[in-house]
């Protein structure tokens, strides 16, 4: 039967029971190495040790003066026993040259043959050899004892490896302790380290985690939103395709400052806010951005996640359902301003003035189709037309006049495809509702616009307003989204210039504002009728 061993899922448990092992293999390794390094060690200074207690006994001068006495065991035992006792060693063994014992810890072997060899050092030699004698194994040391140039005596000084063994396993314990205690630590750091990644990859695989990356990859990139997230510094740290599109950044920008973008100044503004952003309308060079901005929090700053959505068209839709709220309102007061006409011709007939009805109801309609005659003689081209029909009527119902200027001129089919109307009606409509605003409440409140084409290759659009005016200090702000010196409606105030420049720009046209001959402002746009577009601009909308 196969015992299987349970692997751990997680990535953080698979790399604590790697580092467990790894860390168990390095350590008993280097106890092994140890152990038998300290092995050859202590036999090593074993053999050193006997060899210096044998000479210093062979160089002792009283172990000659007894060697030439008639009876050398009974002087030398008792010496070499002392010398056993002081030097700590197993045996020291005196013998004559041929090996005869004169002292042994076993007295019985005094007078036996030495087991060993003795041949080197009866050449005048000394060395040491680990050899099993009556003692058992043992490391031992062999030298010549020398009188006058001769060698009459041989001493021969020895540990039993068994000594040797103890010793090493005393160190061996030890070694095994430290082992166990770094081995200890060492489980309980990577424990940490691993409890930590734990909660990082919060318990996940490598496979599981591979996957969210891929998944986090292809949603990146699916969705159309713009999603841009920024470090504690507001550096950029990731940024999806939706969000290069939406900022117009194509170069590479992660590592970047927000502030390094060339964005405009209020869409850099809040994107370096450190309070969060809800639903706020920002202008690109060529988009109405939506923005929101959420700090990434967890116990200290560490980023902000953005989220961009293009609300360019929706704005526009909504310029032109404002529009056309706009022509309702004025159609629904012309209907009531009919009624009341109505009745009076009723009146007059009933009271038997019948010319009188006639005559009314003929100017009336003259008023209304001369009006209808100058707008369209000035500019025919159909939808600045209407446009201006319906802001006319918007205006008089305001109590502000809207009059085309003499000036105008603007033939059917000459604007170019790279102009589309829908842009025209957002610059023309923004600047007259503006107009109307600043002009409503003054004396003679009036519009005056003037629409015509400059050499065939510039269309010039001008609209002035008997207002109070723009400061000169505020020519520039005032097509910043967000200025106005007017009080904020249901839907914000600040946008309607910002959307005039916007498709300006776009377009490659420029935009002024200057005071009027009579006084209030007037702003002047310069299209270029054949500068050449993207085809993102030929298709995208202001609003």
């Amino acid at each position: 039967m196969h015992v299987r061993l349970p692997i751990p899922r997680s990535l953080a448990g698979q790399l604590f029971a790697v580092q467990a092992v790894l860390l168990t293999v390095v350590v008993l390794g280097y106890a092994l190495f140890t152990y038998v390094s300290d092995g050859r060690q202590a036999e090593a200074a074993a053999g050193r040790q006997a060899m210096a207690v044998a000479r210093s006994v062979a160089d002792s001068p009283s172990v000659r003066e007894a060697i030439r006495t008639p009876d050398p065991s009974a002087r030398l035992q008792p010496y070499a026993l002392q010398v056993i006792k002081d030097a700590e060693v197993d045996f020291v063994t005196i013998m004559n040259p041929r090996g005869k014992r004169w002292t042994h810890p076993d007295p019985d072997q005094i007078g036996q043959q030495f087991l060993g060899h003795i041949g080197p050092a009866l050449k005048g030699g000394s060395f040491t050899e680990t050899y099993t004698g009556t003692l058992g194994p043992s490391v031992r040391a062999v030298t010549p004892v020398w009188d006058g140039g001769k060698v009459v005596g041989l001493v021969s000084a020895g540990i039993k490896v068994e000594a040797i063994s103890k010793r090493v396993q005393g160190q061996l314990t030890a070694l095994i302790g430290v082992a166990a205690g770094a081995l200890a630590l060492g489980a309980i750091g990577t424990y940490v380290v691993n409890a930590r990644l734990r909660r990082h990859t919060h318990g996940m695989n490598a496979a599981e985690l591979s996957n969210m990356h891929d998944y986090h990859q292809a949603a990146l990139h699916a969705v159309r939103e713009g999603l841009l997230m920024l470090d504690g510094q507001y550096r950029v740290a990731l940024i999806n395709d939706g969000a290069r599109e939406l900022l117009g950044v194509s170069e590479e920008v992660i590592g970047r400052s927000v502030a390094e973008l060339g964005l405009p100044a209020p869409l850099t503004g809040a994107l370096l806010a450190s309070e969060p952003r809800v639903d706020e309308v920002h202008l690109s060079a060529d988009r109405v951005l939506v923005v929101n901005t959420s700090p990434v929090s967890g116990g200290e700053r560490r980023g902000t996640v953005v989220t961009l959505r293009d609300v360019t068209e929706l704005q526009s839709l909504m310029g032109e359902l404002n529009s056309e709220r706009g022509f309702t309102q004025a159609l629904r007061s012309q209907a009531h301003e009919a009624a009341n006409r109505l009745h009076t011709v009723v009146s007059l007939i009933e009271l038997g003035r019948a010319q009188q009805a006639v005559d009314f109801a003929t100017a009336e309609l003259e008023l209304a189709q001369a009006l209808t005659d100058q707008v369209v003689a000035a500019v025919s081209e159909p939808v600045l037309a209407a446009l201006l029909l319906g802001k006319t009527a918007q205006a008089n119902e305001r109590g502000v006049e809207l009059v085309v200027s003499e000036d105008s001129r603007m033939d059917d089919g000459l604007l170019p495809e790279s102009l589309p109307a829908r842009d025209l009606v957002t610059i023309l409509g923004n600047l007259i509702d503006n107009a109307v605003d600043a002009a409503q409440g003054s004396v003679r409140a009036r519009v005056t616009v003037t629409a015509y084409t400059e050499g065939g290759s510039e269309l010039v659009l001008r609209v002035s307003d008997t207002g109070a005016g723009v400061d000169p200090a505020h020519a520039e702000e005032v097509f910043q989204r967000g200025f106005s010196t007017k009080p904020a409606g249901p839907g914000g105030r600040g946008l309607g210039l910002a959307l005039v420049r916007q498709a300006v720009t776009r377009h490659e046209g420029e935009l002024t504002v200057t005071e009027a001959a009579g006084g209030g402002a007037e702003f002047q746009v310069r299209l270029p009728l054949n500068s050449p577009v993207s085809e993102r601009a030929v298709t995208g909308g202001g609003g």
